[in-house]
């Protein structure tokens, strides 16, 4: 049975990703931030955005809360919810990649079975930075009350609380934000994505 799916043929532009990388003088990247609630993905994003820039780098954040008022407005935050939300960034990430720009993504992520669909759909151009902090550390800090009004039953299937988070085993780089300054983390990120940036080691 033919379906509307089947029907669908997709379009290849005429300008190639090399070609909009070249006019950038950027490698496009998408540098995937993982980590538990509080750990400082957001932060460290937004100081990652404003270096890059300064550096000459064309850079642009993919938030959680900003895609979750608007791309996944319509998404709750069971597993499978969860797991369409992380494929719709890593599409998203991967159409601004093919459009040359570097994307940094602030997303907990806590599955590493949706990371791998994130690598896989975005390619080569994956970065990925585990954001470590122990949940002690991100519980005090609470930024947002989440870990209390998880602690009160109020948010189930919190990560972190009443839901497993499954550190990645093998990314790029570890800052452990519990450890080192934003300035200090942001900058050691920072060392390995210029590097791809400027390299020809994305495409």
């Amino acid at each position: 049975m033919t379906t509307a799916k089947s029907n669908v043929v997709p379009h290849l532009g005429h300008v190639a990703t090399a070609q909009r990388a070249r006019r950038l003088c950027q490698q496009p990247l998408t540098v995937w931030l993982t980590g538990l609630s509080g750990a400082g993905k957001s932060t460290l994003a937004y100081a990652l955005e404003d270096r890059l820039f300064q550096a000459g780098f064309l850079p642009y954040v993919l938030d959680g809360d900003n895609i979750r008022h608007g791309l996944s407005s319509d998404l709750g935050f069971s597993e499978s919810d969860r797991t369409e939300n992380i494929r719709r960034v890593a599409e998203a990430a991967a159409l601004m990649n093919d459009a040359g720009l570097i994307v940094v993504t602030a997303f907990i992520s806590p599955l590493r079975s949706d990371r791998a669909m994130a690598r896989r759909i975005i390619g080569a151009a994956f970065v990925e930075v585990h954001v470590a902090a122990p949940l002690v550390v991100c519980e005090a800090r609470d930024p947002k009350g989440l870990y209390r009004k998880a602690r009160r039953g109020e948010i189930p299937d919190f990560t972190g609380i009443s839901a497993p988070y499954e550190a990645p085993d093998n990314a790029d780089l570890v800052v452990a934000t519990d450890q080192l300054s934003i300035d200090d983390a942001c900058e050691a990120v920072m060392r390995v994505v210029a590097a791809r940036a400027r390299s020809g080691s994305a495409t």
